[in-house]
């Protein structure tokens, strides 16, 4: 496999990030079960339903939004390959002490090569020299390849949300601490 480097951004290396196809085909989807017992405990809990079908999933932020967001997030992350971009994640500082991963995409041709894993890494490393404790990596509920990753490499199912996303789609939060 051609060698992968990481690196911050360059305001040149935005046009290529938005040329990547952010879109998936998944045939799992994560059901969200709630159940509360007579101590009016709750227990959260995720199910793997297999779809009918494998259906295709259009990524939940337009070419604006990620715009908007990389102007505003405070670290993004370049994955390349061959001299060409691959990848990214872009890093938001949140208190306490934790940087939210709100995007991780690959590009659909070298996707499962272990490219997002090592721009996760690579995220942990530059959230450790800001002295952040916990990441947190938000997806949605129908992105089972990255639900499969985030537990693969640490993370735990930690919430929820309906309608996070401006097209309705819920989103899964996984998080894990820093070394």
């Amino acid at each position: 496999m051609p060698r992968i480097e990481i690196r911050p951004s360059l305001v040149s290396d935005l046009e290529a990030l938005l040329t990547l196809e952010r879109d998936y085909v998944t045939q799992y989807v994560r059901q969200i079960e709630i159940e509360s017992d007579e101590n009016e405990t709750l227990t959260v809990s995720l199910r793997r339903v297999r779809l009918p079908r494998p259906t295709r999933v259009d990524y939940p932020r337009n070419r604006q939004q990620l715009l908007d967001e990389w102007s505003c997030c405070d670290g993004l992350l370049v994955a390349e390959m061959e001299e060409q971009l691959v990848g990214y994640i872009s890093l938001t500082l949140k208190p306490p002490n934790t940087v939210w991963i709100n995007d991780l995409v690959v590009a659909r041709p070298v996707r499962h090569q272990g490219i997002a894993r090592a721009l996760v890494f690579a995220a942990e490393e530059w959230a450790l020299t800001k002295e952040q404790k916990r990441m947190v990596l938000e997806m949605q509920s129908r992105n089972d390849p990255a639900v499969q990753m985030a537990q693969k490499i640490g993370f735990d199912f930690c919430g929820f949300q309906e309608s996070y996303y401006a097209n309705g789609d819920v989103a899964l939060f996984f998080a894990r601490n820093i070394r």
